[in-house]
This record gives C-alpha cells, sequence and structure tokens, in this order.
C-alpha cells in the first residue's frame, strides 16, 4: 500500500484505537541490544523487528493486536522514514534514544572503519567547513525531536544511552512502564549483542582499507547483485580484522583513532543543543494516558 492509501485506510477503519511505540533509533546508543535482547522479552506488546520493518505498516493494518512496538534505528534517514511512517499512522508514540555527539559520532567512525573507510576522523566530521563524510546537521539532535514532534500526535519519549549503561534494570522499568508492558528482569542478558573490535585491530584496518577498497564504491542496482558486494566487501573486511589480534601492537600506528582534542572540540561545538535534550526529556512524556 501506498502511503496515502494507508492514511485514508487509518482514517476510515478507526485504527486510532491501536496504540504504536514507534522506536526510531538512534543507531550505535545500544539500539541494536535492545532490539534483540529486551524488546523481545516484553509482554503485553506485539513486537514487530527491524528485520521485519518495511512491513510494518502492513503488519499493524491486517492484525488485530491492542499495542504493537516498532523498532528500526535511523541515522542520516531518519526525517524521512519518520515523515513516511507518520502519514500511515499519526497515532504512534515516538520512542528516541540519544548519546552525546562526541561519544555518537566517534562510534560512528569505528564502524565507518570496520567497513573499509579509511578517511581520518579529522576528514569524517569536519567541524569548520562541513567537508567531511558525515555532515555535520546530522549532529544537532534537538532539530531530530522537533521533526519527531511535528510528524506525530504525541511527543517522543527521548532516553539517554547514558542512563542505559550507569543503570539498565531501571532503564528497562522505565521503558516498559512506559509502553503498559512487563517483563521478567531474569530474562534480559546484560551481555552486548556484538563485540566492539579493539583500538588495535581498527587502527590495522584504517591502514589497510585504502590499498583494498574504494571510499566510494559503486553498488549495483540490482538488489542480489548489491547483496553480494556488500558481502564480499565485509568479508574482506574480516580477514584483516580478526588476525588483526593476533599482530604485536609495535607492528601497527600508535596514532589515536579519534583524537581526544577532536572529540572535546565536538562537545563543546554541540553542548548547548545536547543540553537542550536534556532539558526537553526532563520535561518530556513519563507515561501513557
Amino acid at each position: 500500500m501506498q502511503p496515502q492509501t494507508l492514511f485514508f485506510y487509518y482514517s476510515n477503519n478507526n485504527f486510532v484505537d491501536k496504540v504504536i511505540f514507534f522506536h526510531v533509533g538512534l543507531g550505535k546508543v545500544a539500539s541494536t541490544y535492545l532490539q534483540y535482547a529486551f524488546f523481545p522479552k516484553l509482554k503485553g506488546i506485539y513486537y514487530i523487528q527491524r528485520t521485519r520493518y518495511k512491513k510494518s505498516k502492513e503488519i499493524i493494518l491486517e492484525s488485530n493486536y491492542p499495542k504493537y512496538l516498532v523498532s528500526r534505528e535511523f541515522d542520516q534517514q531518519l526525517e524521512a522514514e519518520v515523515r513516511d511512517f507518520s502519514v500511515a499512522f499519526p497515532q504512534a508514540r515516538p520512542i528516541l534514544l540519544l548519546r552525546r555527539q562526541d561519544g555518537w559520532i566517534a562510534s560512528q567512525y569505528r564502524r565507518y572503519v570496520k567497513n573499509g573507510g579509511h578517511r581520518t576522523f579529522a576528514e569524517f566530521i569536519d567541524l569548520k567547513n562541513d567537508q567531511g563524510v558525515w555532515p555535520k546537521s546530522d549532529l544537532y539532535f534537538f532539530r531530530k525531536i522537533q521533526i519527531l514532534e511535528s510528524c506525530f500526535l504525541h511527543k517522543p519519549l527521548v532516553l539517554f544511552h547514558d542512563d542505559l549503561k550507569k543503570d539498565p534494570g531501571a532503564f528497562f522499568h522505565a521503558l516498559a512502564a512506559y509502553m503498559g508492558a512487563t517483563y521478567d528482569p531474569a530474562s534480559v542478558s546484560l551481555d552486548p549483542v556484538h563485540r566492539s573490535y579493539s583500538e588495535k585491530q581498527l587502527r590495522l584496518m584504517l591502514r589497510v582499507s585504502k590499498y583494498l577498497f574504494k571510499e566510494n564504491p559503486h553498488w549495483h542496482k540490482n538488489p542480489v547483485v548489491h547483496w553480494i558486494q556488500r558481502r564480499s566487501r565485509l568479508l574482506l573486511s574480516y580477514l584483516v580484522l580478526y588476525p588483526g589480534r593476533l599482530i604485536p601492537e609495535k607492528w601497527v600506528s600508535q596514532t589515536d583513532l579519534t583524537p581526544k582534542a577532536d572529540l572535546d572540540k565536538i562537545r563543546t561545538y554541540f553542548e548547548e543543543d545536547w543540553n537542550q535534550c536534556r532539558a526537553y526529556a526532563k520535561r518530556g512524556v513519563l507515561s501513557v494516558s
């Protein structure tokens, strides 16, 4: 169904009675952990996993559960995806998880290097000229809150990665209570879903990737060929990363992947925006009416 059709369907079939929680990310804030370790444990809510996100509208329209949780972490595509989803379900209650900009972009850079990118951190995020791989506009998080407010009838619930790390039990309890769901705390593993690569492995990857990969590869439009291309690149990355654990430290560059001075600049640059996000969360939604 097209978005216009979905909206007509929604308007004429009283889908407003369906309570929908829409976890929109961000990426690199433990979203994958929540999607696999916590969300499936919730009782009293129908969970639509990230792998079924593309069919989430049809699932909601064609089923008859009173309450749904849709989860799919977004970064640069957040605005487009949110606007598309809100056409069908403006009554959805968005959930946004944030991480302070310096830590967030450092994690994005580590993923970029892991996947074969070979620009330096200063080339990845360029505060002065905004010519980096990642545009600095994407680090203005309060704008994302405003987008969610403009698209949905309910204000977003804004949560923080640091709170999850400091006290996961309290974080889980608050999130479950907000959605009116229950869970068995003993069933939720605190082990990470994905293991991080060491600084040494990533420094090695950064050094050799320029000889293995194009910075801006041409991805084929055919989905099967595209999948083969990406899998081949990923396999080649693993062939560098895994042996990298065994290579002596002295053989690898000692330059920091994300220099502290650069991270401090990012933190200072976006401090006002971050404080706006924190203040918004304190004023925000605490329970479902």
